[in-house]
């Protein structure tokens, strides 16, 4: 078992992400393995006496791979720098690759805000509104699915696809995903593995994250021809539709029930939200707004750099 974290601009939270690491119930770990992008990174990892590897690349794709092919494990257990795995979490994940036949096994991101926008954003993600029925983001039964959150899978199987792509700066976990389904392998979801995940805590990350999000989105969709799913499509469509209604709304004045629509929507996708996300709740519909409108921009807009 090789554990794997790529890393960058991850000093505040890595510590504790490799704190979870250590303190995994699982007898059989051979390494753990953290590819760092940049020194800052680098030097908080070495206070928990990892391994250490240079990324000169940066990216999380050539990360990966560069931690991968330094392991020794036969499995390979990908962790994230701003998650938190549960303790059990290794043991559950080997035993449901093992017990399922599965080539890659994955469970749930649980999203955990500190600040007023940190619990807005992780309700909108939570939310089926915001995350469509992904069942890494809302949860659901265990069995086959497109993709995963992290991930623990055969070396050898990865490694005969040919690893992480790193033309991929971000979506590769869904494309590695794709190819093991279109190489006849199964991509396996098991609810008990739930790991926090810090979300980002502004809007304008948010916006960030989602507009790129969106347009390697279209880069994969390219790549894979066919791989779009109708919920993928909801964003770039909304986002047209508003447009429209908007710019229309001078000759038409009653087009402007769209947009009315959408917002009472957000609003009751809100509500439902408060139990998780407390007085935050009011920021939940322009969390969402942020989430679908960026993604769907980007998907129209947005340039990709494939490495």
């Amino acid at each position: 078992m090789s554990i794997v974290l790529p890393a960058a601009r991850a000093a505040r939270t890595i510590g504790k992400a490799l704190d979870a690491v250590q303190t995994q119930d699982y007898p059989n770990v051979v390494d753990v393995i953290v590819a760092a992008a940049d020194e800052e990174t680098a030097n908080a990892a070495r206070r928990s006496g990892v391994e250490i590897l240079d990324n000169p690349k940066g990216s999380t794709p050539a990360a990966l791979n560069l931690a991968i092919a330094a392991g020794q494990g036969q499995v390979v257990v990908r962790v994230d720098a701003h998650s938190t795995i549960p303790a059990n979490y290794v043991s559950t994940a080997v035993d449901t690759l093992v017990r399922t036949g599965a080539d890659n096994v994955g469970g749930m991101q649980v999203p955990v805000g500190e600040t007023f926008w940190g619990r807005a954003i992780a309700a909108a993600m939570s939310s089926p509104v915001g995350s469509g029925d992904a069942r890494y983001r809302i949860g659901g039964e265990a069995g086959p699915v497109e993709t995963v959150y992290l991930g623990c899978f055969w070396r050898e199987k990865v490694e005969a696809l040919g690893g992480f792509d790193e033309r991929f700066e971000r979506h590769q976990d869904y494309e590695l995903n794709e190819r093991i389904r279109e190489s006849g392998g199964t991509v396996w979801f098991d609810p008990d593995l739930k790991v926090d995940y810090r979300p980002r805590s502004s809007l304008r990350a948010l916006a960030r994250q989602y507009y790129d999000y969106g347009a390697w989105k279209r880069t994969f969709s390219r790549s894979h021809p066919g791989s779009l799913l109708p919920r993928q499509m909801a964003p770039p469509l909304l986002t047209i539709g508003l447009l429209l209604a908007m710019a229309l709304s001078v000759i038409w004045p009653e087009l402007l029930v769209l947009p009315a629509l959408y917002v009472l929507a957000l609003a009751a996708a809100a509500f439902s939200t408060l139990p998780q996300s407390g007085m935050a709740f009011v920021g939940v519909p322009v969390a969402l707004a942020t989430m679908h409108l960026a993604w769907g921009s980007g998907f129209l807009l947005g340039h990709t750099r494939e490495r």
